[in-house]
């Protein structure tokens, strides 16, 4: 018994022993980072085992997968002097701390979108230690040279989108303010892909360094600027470059100022006569049909549905017009628990006058429609309204509408009579689209032919004369779908109706991927182009982020204010009506 206790002792004292160190990164030479990295967009020493030394200027092990580490460079500018490091083997780094490590090269990622990476076999702790953190002014022509380094934008970024804001942490913005739709500003085809390539060279993503999805709170951003507008601007902007889903972003490191973007005053405009356009982001009410919620579109619950009144209810009343177009209204009738009815009775709550042109059934039997608000007291519908419903307005663009007013005064006409006709044509999605209707790579989208089909068909329309009001004067009003350079809009052009927002700086009513661009568009006859007074956007929507909206994500539905009513903006048009 007395000759097992020595052997006992010994076991229990190697029990207590700390445990076995990591691997040591020690021996060998080391590569410059840069060396690793190459000049390329993968690295020339892919699948080879090399050991490098250098600062840890993020560790975001839990969330993105590794850390970042930057050397004192190779002094060769085409090359990064920064690099991911996978979070593998339980090797423990903190920020600042500098270190050896030995690893086998690899392209980390998804595609050609892709970081060169290492994946650790030995980790050295050497002490602390500094990086110099490179000051970018302008937008470069190429990030890669720049990848997993920490920077510091010495610009001001312009907001340009912040659809992934509330459910990433991540925000669209440019170098040299607002980014614009290609075919904004721009022909289709070479000049529009040249106006693309500009953008793309001007957006940075910035990203909150985390894979949180629907995070309470985005660290970076100011507590009292959590949904910030577009066209706010961002300042303080420090971060490692990183490319994820086949983007360049910046992963902050550190918050950001924001200098917030102030939401405008509605629009005034001259005129007598006052003609809104506006999209009304799917209008459904859920008991138009029989059915209740949720609907196929739109609001998912009554409370939703109140708070979508109460901001299109504000918005309309803000732009105080006698004539409101509209699109995206539920397609369930006229009768009282219809969606424009439903709309008109809100607007009318509070002693308004406002009624619907009555089209029958309709117009079309797609799920949405277009429809036509005016203020009795302040216009007279004159006969009956006329629809389009066959050619491309049968399935694909929603059937126009057109209805002959006149201006009254005391129950008497005090003006002659006019026709406004709305429309929505067939949007860019591409869902099922074939032959030319399929994307052609002209920035035009899909179904660019049904677009071109339908402005055609619509002016032959226009020609006959369908309210039989014998009136020249008309206008073209709805979300078309295009922007200001596609093919349809020029056809408006051509044939001689009038762009009631030409001569505008750089209007746009929809902001789509951080890019923004006119969809809806006002367009006047000749006759009724001499008696404009002026036109204008309230950038109440567009600009809001989509997370405070009526289906806001964070459960509010109090639906105060006319703010983001809609994903589109209104715009206003001022017409010389009532006088010569």
């Amino acid at each position: 018994m007395r000759a097992i206790l020595p052997f006992a002792l010994a076991m229990l004292l190697a029990a207590c022993d700390p445990p076995v160190a990591p691997p040591q990164a020690t021996g060998g030479d080391t590569e410059a980072i840069g060396a690793v990295q190459g000049d390329g967009a993968r690295s020339p020493l892919e699948g080879r085992e090399v050991t490098v030394e250098g600062v840890v200027t993020g560790n975001f092990g839990r969330h993105l997968g590794g850390w970042f580490l930057q050397d004192a460079g190779d002094g060769n500018p085409a090359t990064a002097d920064g690099l991911f490091v996978l979070a593998e083997n339980a090797f423990e780094v903190r920020q600042g701390e500098r270190v050896r490590v030995r690893g086998r090269v690899l392209e980390h990622g998804d595609g050609d979108a892709t970081v060169t990476a290492l994946r650790p076999l030995a980790v050295e702790p050497l002490g602390r230690g500094d990086v110099t953190v490179v000051a970018i002014a302008a937008p470069p022509d190429d990030w890669e040279r720049y990848e997993g380094m920490q920077v510091r934008i010495d610009a001001p970024l312009t907001v340009n989108g912040q659809h992934d804001l509330a459910r990433r942490g991540a925000l669209v913005t440019a170098f040299d303010g607002r980014l614009f739709a290609p075919t904004e500003i721009a022909s289709p085809g070479r000049e529009a892909a040249a106006v693309a390539a500009d953008n793309a060279r001007r957006t940075l993503l910035l990203d909150d360094a985390r894979a949180d999805q629907d995070p309470a709170r985005v660290w970076y951003l100011p507590d009292d600027a959590q949904s910030p507008r577009a066209g706010s601007v961002v300042e303080d902007i420090v971060g490692i470059v990183d490319e994820r889903f086949g983007r360049y972003r910046l992963q902050l490191t550190a918050p950001v100022r924001l200098q917030p973007a102030p939401r405008p005053p509605p629009p005034r405009v001259g005129g007598d006569v006052r003609i809104a356009t506006l999209n009304l982001e799917n209008l459904f009410n859920g008991n138009g049909r029989g059915g209740g919620f949720p609907t196929e579109r739109g609001a998912r619950s009554p409370a939703e549905l109140d708070a979508q009144l109460a901001r299109l209810v504000a918005t309309i009343a803000a732009l105080e017009p006698d004539i409101v177009a509209l699109m995206e209204l539920e397609n369930d009738g006229y009768g009282p628990d219809s969606s424009i009815a439903r709309l008109v009775a809100a607007l009318n709550r509070n002693g308004g006058d406002w009624r619907f042109v009555d089209a029958g059934s309709g117009p079309g039997d797609d799920v949405i429609r277009v429809g036509l608000l005016h203020r009795g007291t302040r216009i007279r519908a004159v006969g009956a309204a006329a629809t389009l419903e066959s050619g491309p307005f049968r399935h694909r663009s929603r059937a126009p509408l057109a209805q002959a007013f006149v201006p009254v005064a005391a129950g008497t006409d005090a003006g002659p009579v006019f026709t406004v006709v709305v429309n929505h044509f067939k949007s860019k999605g591409c869902g099922d689209a074939g032959g030319d209707n399929r994307d052609q790579d002209d920035g035009q989208g899909c179904w660019n032919a049904v677009r071109r089909d339908s402005a055609r068909q619509l002016l032959d329309w226009l020609e006959t004369d369908p309210t039989g009001s014998g009136s020249d004067l008309a206008a073209i009003v709805g979300d078309l779908n295009a922007y200001a350079m596609e093919d349809p809009i020029r056809m408006l052009r051509d044939a001689g109706w009038r762009d009631a927002l030409e001569g505008t700086t750089r209007p746009y009513s929809y902001v789509y991927d951080g890019r923004a661009g006119r969809l809806d568009h006002a367009f006047l006859s000749p006759t009724l182009a001499a008696r404009l007074a002026g036109a204008a956007e309230w950038h109440n929507n567009a600009d809001e982020p989509a997370n405070v909206g009526y289906r806001a994500s964070n459960g509010d539905t109090s639906g105060e204010g006319p703010w983001r009513s809609s994903d589109h903006d209104p715009l206003l048009v001022g017409l010389r009506l009532r006088t010569p």
